[in-house]
């Protein structure tokens, strides 16, 4: 094998390992946060996930120093696109299901697309728009059947985190022109988590921690280091290298992995609502980011 077919199938290998990580993240998230105070939780998860991959880059000898006008851009970017994303996302997929969580979460493309339009960075195309309109009605249609079944509050929380993850992949772009991916990712995780460590300071020292169990610790460990540091990093990595368009079928992988997570490993069912709401967000995604 030569050594560009051999780098393919690495890349392939990687990604697809990052995008089932990033599926069953709900599901660890939903098992961990039943006993780690959600805002501790993501807090700790991301303050570990991003100095793991700048220790890992400094490892590496790369260069990983951040410039004086990068601070605020890059910390702003990781207050919005992973702090608030998170926190909304933890809060939200306690209150939903995993398979919920995972069917609205396809939505960030096209969300990341139509900031693109307000920026200037994409050209607003019929397809395009339509597709966003189309994830907004796939959308709608799942938060819709929350409304019988408790879990509306959780919808809409997961949606609104599927919006800030788009606006991350939007804005990174500025800073990967003078950034590695792993650089921008290692950095944004790190400014999340010490943004959210204040917010959850209160429950950090009031929380009875000799009463989480193992497997709620092996939960919050693989959603910080399989999903975060290196399911983050590596899905940073792949849009850079690949592109947003030849990404879709590992958003794809994402949000199959996590409805089968959650029906597979927490019982839960799919209802119509899902099921209708699922199959107008896949063609929303496919038509707005096709090539």
């Amino acid at each position: 094998m030569d050594d560009g077919k051999r780098s393919a199938l690495l890349s392939e290998a990687s990604l697809l390992s990052a995008a089932i990580a990033l599926g069953t993240n709900p599901v660890a998230v939903k098992y961990a946060v039943e006993q780690v105070p959600p805002l501790p939780f993501v807090a700790l998860r991301f303050t570990c996930a991003g100095l793991v991959v700048l220790a890992f880059l400094l490892f590496l000898g790369s260069g990983v120093r951040l410039k004086r006008k990068h601070l605020l851009p890059m910390a702003g970017l990781g207050l919005v696109g992973v702090g608030l994303n998170n926190v909304m996302f933890t809060f939200g997929v306690e209150l939903t299901s995993a398979s919920n969580t995972a069917l609205i979460y396809a939505t960030p493309p096209l969300w990341g697309m139509l900031l693109g339009f307000a920026l200037g960075l994409e050209q607003p195309r019929l397809r395009g728009v339509l597709g966003i309109l189309l994830a907004m009605l796939g959308v709608g249609v799942i938060v819709y059947g929350g409304l019988g079944g408790g879990g509306l509050q959780g919808d809409v929380l997961v949606a609104g985190a599927a919006l800030c993850w788009g606006s991350y992949t939007a804005l990174s772009i500025f800073l990967l022109r003078d950034y590695s991916p792993l650089a921008v990712a290692g950095y944004t995780m790190l400014f999340a988590g010490l943004a959210v460590l204040p917010l959850g300071a209160l429950d950090l020292v009031q929380a009875d921690w000799g009463a989480v169990s193992v497997g709620a610790w092996a939960a919050a460990a693989y959603s910080a280091l399989a999903v975060a540091a290196f399911g983050f990093s590596a899905w940073q990595w792949g849009i850079s290298r690949i592109g947003a368009n030849r990404m879709l079928v590992y958003q794809y992988v994402i949000t199959l992995t996590g409805v089968l997570s959650g029906v597979l490993l927490l019982g839960e069912g799919l209802g119509k609502e899902q099921l209708i709401g699922a199959a107008i967000i896949f063609c929303g995604v496919y038509l707005g980011r096709r090539q």
